[in-house]
């Protein structure tokens, strides 16, 4: 996406079942490839993965 996206905007890149169309594709971004699954990030629910990864977009923002 240029440009970036905002905190809990989905990506253009995923389809209906919020799957990536372009995993294992060169035109990936690096910060996908080298964001990978932990416990603590997936957790048990799809809703606290989902809050896990909105706090990380929101700390890791540029200032």
């Amino acid at each position: 996406m240029p440009g970036g996206k905002r905190a809990g905007e989905p990506c253009v890149q995923l389809d209906g079942d919020l799957r990536c169309k372009i995993f294992g594709d060169a035109r990936r971004p690096g910060c996908c490839g080298g964001l990978q699954p932990s416990a603590e990030m997936c957790g048990d629910t799809r809703e606290y993965a989902i809050a896990w990864l909105a706090r990380l977009e929101v700390e890791t923002q540029p200032q």
